[in-house]
């Protein structure tokens, strides 16, 4: 099971925003072995642990949309998240990955908080 992090903090510069992300993520080692991610701006950031499970090789989180301004960190799994990126796929999206999270950021980007009734699994999800 991975694990996530995020903070929001207005007076923070990006800096030291990804410092306390990374002791975060640190503080929650456990939750994930096999990597750590962590996007920061002036004001916060997301982070997180990650076990490896889908796309073992190439799903390294937080993932950034095709534009970069909107990211995403994942835990858990999103069983139907084949059919849903092959049909974002054919909308134009481009994928880096092979993975779940990254098809719950395409939907997120088309539907915002309405992609959530699409997704069908277990998982938490932080997106900047």
């Amino acid at each position: 099971m991975c694990g996530i992090v995020g903070l929001v903090q207005q007076s923070i510069p990006k800096s030291p925003a990804v410092e306390i992300l990374r002791r975060m993520a640190q503080a929650i080692i456990h939750r994930g072995p096999d990597a750590e991610g962590c996007w920061a701006v002036d004001g916060g950031g997301i982070a997180m642990r990650r076990l490896s499970v889908i796309d073992v090789e190439g799903g390294q989180q937080p993932i950034a949309n095709e534009s970069g301004d909107i990211h995403i960190v994942c835990n858990g799994e999103i069983y139907n998240f084949r059919e849903l990126r092959e049909k974002l796929i054919s909308r134009g999206h481009i994928f880096k990955t092979r993975s779940d999270t990254e098809v719950a950021l395409h939907l997120y980007e088309e539907e915002g908080v309405k992609c959530f009734a699409s997704l069908r699994g277990m998982f938490a999800i932080a997106i900047w």
